[in-house]
């Protein structure tokens, strides 16, 4: 019946758009045997249309002549079947995504033919259906504007009173689907961005402002989620944990860039609703009271998860009141946060345990409500979680009342490592918080001197007799107080969120706060527990406050640093007699750099997420034995990290700027009478296939495969900080020659004689390198290729025991003279007074002992 369609035209004209309407207006039902027939034919006539869109007006002209949108409506209603549906959604999607025309995309969404479209009852259990479906309003969307919105809307006067799209769309907007929830929110967007009025008013008005604080409660059970992972892999880290929880990270960010970007769209009311949403919802019944000191180590998630998603809310959340009212809620006592969580909060409860203990059963205490067709998840269990007797103060800080900012500076002096990197993000986020007014920072502790002094120089400027005065005295402070920004959103927390702050002493000095933070921040640096790159991000945060300047440090401050200083230079000395002082030189220039750079950057090195995860390690028990190579490479690596951190804190605080390089001597000369001289070896040293003097060798019987003894000469020598074992064969033709068959770094080889076997001489063999330096053989999270990491060993048999003797002594001989020109190098660097002033004046020659000189124009 239906050959005729099939037969040959020109697929592109005028008269092929013209067959295929007359022919689809001529479909009473559709059934089996005419539904190809149907779906060919709504697929042409959509690639017909968008070719005329941009090669013959007349394409259209005849689709709007003919009704053709009104045929459509018609063939859906004659249809039962899912295939039609998908392919009527694709052809009209199709339609208004590829339409240039103003003009068509007037009649595409005039005559209800559009809005019938979208209020229609398709399946939405069939999954293709829906996707089809988001894709068909995603496309209305991009074609809105302030004319075009006008034909999706229904008026009454001057008031929306029918917005199907929007209504339809945010329908979908918690759909377990994560694609689908991204289309929702870019046709909300779309809608938002277009700054109509009418349609403004009609979004935020009741019941469709419940869509806004229904995200909140959506994105409230995500951070829920998020804990439950969190204490998951504290608990039990597992090889998928990373991955997971970067993947209910991405999400969680993804939400709050989109709060911002419905922000930014400037509808009035709209930032309103989100910031008291996240405020009632979120972080006074939630984040701020999970931030206790607590004892218990399932309770850790919770603190974590807490400080990581507050840096969040400040960093992507661009609203001014949400800031300063988070950043005014750090004063409150803990113990007053607490108590006002499990208040009735515009007829919502809080909270469920934001720990462990409850996370088992949160989706069963939660109650559903629907808005806009979906079901949402709200809090509805009245326990904050929160018990006075679990607040666990180190030092004797067992004070209920502490404010939620000394909590904060608490966890810099006692809290293990990831709590350290939390407090440190978000004390570092704060201040990187444009949206925070600088009286709030003041009030933190938190403003840069530079900002400070700006403050004052105006208001001097101005004629304000205070900020001259105190520009020009000692102390850097207002006298009265932080400024009305402060005490406006300490007003606004009291009468809006039910938590009382503490009335303000008479008397206090303003400048306790910016002493407070430095206290914690100094007790940092003398802390040997947590890890170097953490320390890192608090020196990067002291370098923010204190841009080179000692007058903010009192006495007892600078005595800590050189304190922890001096206990740490004492034990990078022990390196130079280590297992890795040939390379300690290079990597000590390469973390100067490193650290010099953090310091000064912008912003912190390691991003907030960071804290959601156990501290990566490179070894471990499982693959590395103790006492090994890499597990002793690792260590200095970590020790010459604080080193120099806390040797540039130094220089800092003495009001000198960083040098680029760290004040080293240069290399010096070889001795004449030295191994590597008469060996005839220059500064690239031995190199497997090269000839060398064997005057210094001694021979010796190796076997690198069962059976198969071979003869060769031993020798061990050392070129300024580097340093070889040498087995070589003698060659025939020239005594006292060889050819070197196999070097092995000489540092950290550990000769020992064997105590049944005075003729066999063991020695360590360990890699030229330290691995984890290498990115080629570490991915993204610090974790192995290879299987195991183990040293290797030699063991060679000499002809008597003064032949191992002689070995044992050449050998150590050699190690001293390779740490003596370590330590000869690194001096300037360990005597401070020097490193300071090395950066303006030349090196001095050396007075420790050494094998070495330094030529005379070196300077």
């Amino acid at each position: 019946m239906w050959f005729s369609f099939w037969r040959s035209r020109d697929r592109f004209s005028l008269d092929e758009l013209r067959y295929l309407t007359d022919h689809l207006a001529k479909v009473q039902i559709v059934n089996k045997v005419n539904k190809d027939f149907v779906i060919e034919a709504l697929r042409s006539i959509a690639e017909l249309i968008t070719y005329g869109d941009q090669h013959d007006l007349g394409f259209f002209e005849f689709f709007m002549e003919k009704q053709v949108m009104g045929e459509f409506v018609r063939i859906l209603k004659l249809s039962r079947t899912s295939s039609v549906s998908l392919q009527l959604l694709q052809t009209v999607s199709i339609m208004i995504q590829n339409l240039q025309s103003e003009h068509s995309i007037y009649y595409m969404f005039s005559n209800e033919h559009t809005n019938y479209l979208i209020t229609y009852s398709f399946d939405f259990r069939n999954e293709e259906i829906l996707s089809y479906y988001i894709s068909f309003l995603r496309a209305i969307s991009g074609k809105l504007n302030r004319n075009t919105i006008s034909l999706l809307v229904k008026t009454r006067g001057d008031e929306v009173v029918s917005f199907p799209l929007y209504v339809e769309a945010i329908r979908f907007a918690f759909h377990e689907e994560n694609m689908v929830r991204t289309a929702v929110r870019t046709v909300t967007l779309n809608i938002y961005h277009v700054g109509d009025d009418s349609v403004n008013r009609y979004i935020t008005s009741a019941p469709h402002a419940d869509y806004f604080s229904n995200l909140i409660s959506f994105f409230r059970k995500q951070c829920i989620n998020l804990n439950r992972l969190v204490s998951e892999t504290l608990k039990n880290p597992g090889p998928d944990s990373t991955s997971r929880i970067f993947s209910a990270v991405d999400e969680i960010e993804d939400n709050l860039y989109y709060f911002s970007d419905v922000v930014s769209a400037g509808i009035p009311d709209v930032g309103r609703i989100i910031t008291d949403s996240m405020l009632m919802f979120l972080i006074f019944p939630l984040l701020l009271p999970s931030l206790r000191i607590v004892a218990v180590n399932d309770m850790q998630s919770a603190v974590v998860t807490s400080l990581y998603l507050l840096c969040c809310l400040l960093r992507i959340v661009k609203i001014k009141d949400l800031a300063n009212t988070i950043a005014a809620a750090l004063f409150c006592p803990l113990v007053a946060v607490t108590k006002s969580s499990g208040a009735e909060i515009n007829g919502h409860i809080s909270d469920h345990r934001f720990t462990s203990e409850s996370q088992g059963s949160d989706n069963d205490s939660l109650s559903k409500c629907d808005a806009g067709g979906s079901k949402i998840d709200f809090p509805c269990t009245s326990d904050s979680g929160f018990h006075p007797e679990n607040v666990i103060m180190q030092n004797d800080c067992t004070n209920s009342n502490l404010a939620l900012r000394e909590v904060l500076l608490a966890y810099l002096t006692t809290g293990d490592d990831i709590q350290v990197l939390g407090s440190l993000s978000v004390l570092a986020t704060l201040l990187q918080t444009k949206e925070l007014d600088e009286s709030m920072l003041d009030a933190l502790g938190i403003l840069p001197q530079r900002k400070q002094h700006k403050k004052l120089l105006l208001q001097a400027l101005v004629g304000e007799a205070s900020g001259e005065e105190q520009l020009f005295s000692s102390s850097g402070f207002i006298k009265d107080g932080f400024g009305n920004e402060f005490d406006v959103y300490m007003e606004k927390i009291k009468e809006l969120y039910g938590v009382f702050p503490p009335s303000s002493e008479e008397g206090t000095s303003p400048r306790v706060p910016r002493f407070q933070v430095l206290d914690a921040l100094v007790s940092l640096f003398c802390r040997s527990n947590i890890s170097a790159e953490t320390m890192w991000d608090g020196g990067w945060l002291l370098h923010q406050l204190l841009p080179y300047s000692e007058a903010e440090f009192n006495s007892h401050h600078l005595e800590l640093l050189k304190g922890s200083y001096k206990s740490c230079a004492s034990a990078f000395v022990d390196e130079f007699r280590g297992i890795w002082p040939d390379v300690l030189i290079t990597v000590l220039c390469d973390e100067w750099r490193k650290c010099k750079r953090a310091m000064e950057s912008s912003a912190p090195q390691k991003e907030p997420k960071c804290m959601l995860l156990p501290p990566q390690k490179f070894s471990s028990e499982d693959d590395i034995p103790y006492g090994s190579s890499f597990a002793a490479g690792e260590r200095m690596h970590e020790l010459v990290k604080v080193f120099v951190l806390l040797h540039q804190l130094q220089i800092f605080t003495l009001g000198q700027n960083l040098p680029e390089k760290p004040p080293i001597y240069p290399l010096g000369d070889l001795p004449k009478d030295s191994r590597a001289q008469t060996s005839g070896l220059d500064a690239t040293g031995p190199k497997p296939g090269t000839e060398v003097g064997l005057v210094n060798a001694v021979p010796c019987r190796i076997s690198f495969e069962r059976g198969k003894e071979r003869h060769i000469f031993f020798l061990a020598v050392s070129i300024g900080t580097s340093g070889w074992l040498v087995l070589a064969e003698e060659l025939p033709l020239k005594k006292n020659d060889g050819i070197v068959r196999v070097t092995a770094p000489l540092a950290g080889c550990n000769p020992r004689v064997d105590d049944k076997h005075s003729r066999w001489l063991h020695l360590r063999i360990r890699p030229s390198s330290l691995p984890f330096l290498d990115p080629v053989k570490f991915n993204a999270y610090g974790r192995k290729k290879s299987k195991a990491l183990v040293d290797g060993r030699w063991t060679l048999a000499f002809r008597d025991e003064e032949s191992c003797k002689s070995a044992l002594v050449m050998t150590l001989e050699e190690i001293k003279f390779l740490s003596d020109e370590v330590h000869r190098r690194l001096k300037p660097l360990l005597n401070l007074d020097t490193a300071i002033d090395s950066s303006t004046s030349s090196f001095h020659l050396p007075e420790v002992s050494s094998p070495y000189t330094i030529p005379p124009d070196s300077s």
